[in-house]
Formats: C-alpha cells, sequence, structure tokens
C-alpha cells in the first residue's frame, strides 16, 4: 500500500491516518466538515489535497448510519482499488450494500477493538491501535486482494487481525462493548442526583464502573441505532439478573429464616457467576487470564514519586504487569496497587520497605 483516502476524520479515522502516515503512506482526508479535515491534517494524518487517481484503499471512518451510502458514492466514483469501513457495527452495512446492488468484491467490512472517552481528531494518536484486535468480517465475495490490503493496514497500525462472520462480530461487541456502556451510564446517572455527601466517598471502584460513562452520548446513540437487536438481548439478560437480584436482597429483610438464607443464595449466585464471567476477560497482551499478587503502596501526591516507585521496583529486579491508583479524598496522598507474579511479591515488598516506602496490607 502507498497511498490511501481516509473518509471521516474523526478519533478512529485520524488515528489510522496518523498510523499511516508515520509509516510513509500518503494519505488523503476527507470529512463533510472541513474543518476536522484541516485539524487532522494540521497534525499530519495526511493532506487535504484530492488524489490524482484511484489510490490503494479507502477508508470510510462516518457514524454506522452513514457507512453504506458513503461506500457506495466512493465505490460508484472508483476512488480506490479496495474499500472498507470501520464501524463499530458489521451487518447493517454490509446489507444495506447488498441491497443497492453493488459488486462487493472489492469491500471487507472491519472493526477496530479500540477507542477513547473523547472523540474527534484532536484525540487521535498513532498508536490507538497497538496491540488491540482488528475484526474482518469478509464473504465469500470478498476479493484476496482486498483482504490483503485490509490486513496490511491493521499491520501498519500494529494491531492484531481477528476474522469473524459480521452478524457474530455484532453479537459480541453488544456483549462486550455496547452493553457495558449502557450498564455504565445508568450506575453513573445515579450520581447525577445524589447527595454531595454520598458522592464524597466515590473510590476507585465507582471510577472503575463509570468510566466509560463519560463517552459522547450523540456517538453512542448512532451506534446502539445500529445494533439495538442483539444489545437489547443482551441487557436482557441483565435485567432478569437485576429482577432476581433485587428479589434476594429483599429477602435478606426478612425476619424468617429461611428466607434470608435463600436470599444470600441468590445474591451469593450472581456474585459467583460474576467471578466466572470476569475470569475469562483476557489477559496481559491478550493472553490467558492470569492472577497476579497486588503489594499497595501509600504514596503522596507530589512530583517524582511515580518515577521513584517505578525505579525502586526496577532495581529490585520485579516487572509491574499492571498498575492501579486510588486517591484519598480531602488529601493529597494515595495507595498505588503494583500488581506482578506471585513470586515477585515477597521480593517486591521487601525491597520497597527497605527502601522507606509505607505498605498496606
Amino acid at each position: 500500500m502507498r497511498t490511501a483516502v481516509v473518509i471521516g476524520t474523526g478519533l478512529i479515522g485520524t488515528s489510522a491516518a496518523l498510523a499511516l502516515a508515520a509509516r510513509g503512506i500518503r494519505v488523503h482526508l476527507v470529512d463533510h466538515d472541513p474543518s476536522r479535515a484541516r485539524t487532522a491534517a494540521a497534525r499530519g494524518a495526511g493532506t487535504e489535497e484530492p488524489p490524482e487517481g484511484p489510490v490503494d484503499l479507502a477508508i470510510v471512518a462516518v457514524p454506522p448510519a452513514y457507512v453504506a451510502a458513503t461506500l457506495a458514492d466512493a465505490m460508484r466514483g472508483g476512488i480506490a482499488r479496495g474499500y472498507l469501513d470501520v464501524a463499530s457495527v458489521k451487518g447493517g452495512p454490509k446489507r444495506e450494500l447488498e441491497a443497492m446492488g453493488l459488486d462487493l468484491s472489492g469491500y471487507i467490512g472491519t472493526h477496530p477493538m479500540s477507542g477513547k472517552e473523547r472523540s474527534g481528531p484532536l484525540a487521535a494518536t498513532a498508536d490507538l491501535f497497538e496491540g488491540r484486535p482488528w475484526v474482518l468480517t469478509p464473504t465469500r465475495d470478498t476479493d484476496t486482494e482486498v483482504l490483503n490490503l485490509a490486513l496490511e493496514l491493521v499491520a501498519l497500525c500494529r494491531a492484531v487481525p481477528v476474522v469473524m462472520d459480521a452478524d457474530a462480530h455484532d453479537r459480541a461487541v453488544a456483549l462486550v462493548s455496547h452493553t457495558p456502556q449502557l450498564v455504565s451510564s445508568m450506575v453513573a446517572a445515579r450520581l447525577a442526583d445524589a447527595d454531595e455527601t454520598a458522592v464524597r466517598l466515590c473510590g476507585q471502584g465507582i471510577r472503575d464502573v463509570t468510566r466509560i460513562a463519560a463517552s459522547d452520548p450523540r456517538m453512542w446513540v448512532e451506534i446502539l441505532s445500529a445494533n439495538p437487536g442483539p444489545v437489547a438481548d443482551v441487557l436482557a439478560g441483565v435485567a432478569a439478573d437485576l429482577g432476581e437480584t433485587v428479589r434476594a436482597l429483599r429477602s435478606l429483610q426478612s425476619a424468617d429464616e429461611d428466607k434470608r438464607r435463600d436470599g444470600a443464595t441468590g445474591v451469593e449466585d450472581v456474585l459467583r457467576r460474576g467471578n466466572a464471567g470476569r475470569a475469562r476477560v483476557p489477559g496481559k497482551h491478550g493472553g490467558g487470564p492470569v492472577a497476579y499478587e497486588t503489594v499497595a503502596v501509600l504514596l503522596s501526591d507530589q512530583p517524582g514519586e511515580l518515577a521513584r516507585i517505578f525505579a525502586d521496583a526496577g532495581r529490585a529486579g520485579v516487572n509491574i504487569e499492571d498498575v492501579r491508583i486510588e486517591h484519598a479524598t480531602g488529601q493529597q496522598a494515595g495507595l498505588i496497587q503494583l500488581l506482578v507474579e506471585p513470586a515477585s511479591a515477597p521480593v517486591l515488598a521487601a525491597a520497597l520497605r527497605e527502601r522507606g516506602w509505607a505498605l498496606r496490607q
């Protein structure tokens, strides 16, 4: 691949353009809002100048509702040798294109499984896709050359290709992406009118659960509108669990010992099923789940403290697998949780104590 057109210079389109441009691909930027294309170009994502002839690959990065029409215009205009989209829903656009009677041998649907709470070209980064799954949904009609162009794009963005059926993809993202967004928003919505005293008690748990609730509502309405059925199916299962859990909690309030016992069993059941589901979430670098030990250290909120503790861990010869930070309410301090291999935990704890760090059991 030597040339590409990116149609839609939001977070995903601009990030792909930045990655391609950084690797020597000449990228042409198109957007219905010229100011967004200018912003992307100013950041080094490519040029606003139209290509002189057909490019190697056209990347359509517009909201799901506009994917089919945008692709159809591009394909009829013959602007590229191959065409793909990066929308988060795959089945609907494919069926729309089929209904238009277009030759789809030059097209492949794709979806990079990466994003941020922020949107737009200013939020884009060239490394957004590094190490992340990038789903490809070829059909029997997809030309081998187009599949190879898509695989080259994934490689240039340093993502990991995953091949799936389009409808299977939509059911999967309903479970692992779209429903979590709604559930996060529902939990965060409880905070909107909560008493300030309660909100001030927010800790890392509520921050973890509500992080993605900060996402752009307009963007998510567009995404959910393109995949409502599978999302509703998953939410129906969540709703059933919620109903059973509410009933179990009410039973725990009962004066009847048998009802309390049944209530405890019901709550324990959903918690244990949650454990089982969480254990299936892929671990570091997409590998199997790994159980790490946590070394918790009290940390003052001042410049250089993070660098100092990481340096001390390095001197101890311990690799930090993951990090979590919980900030103390009303104090310039916090708790840093260093996740390490179980065998390394006592080594790290001893080394940090020796260097004067205050550990928390």
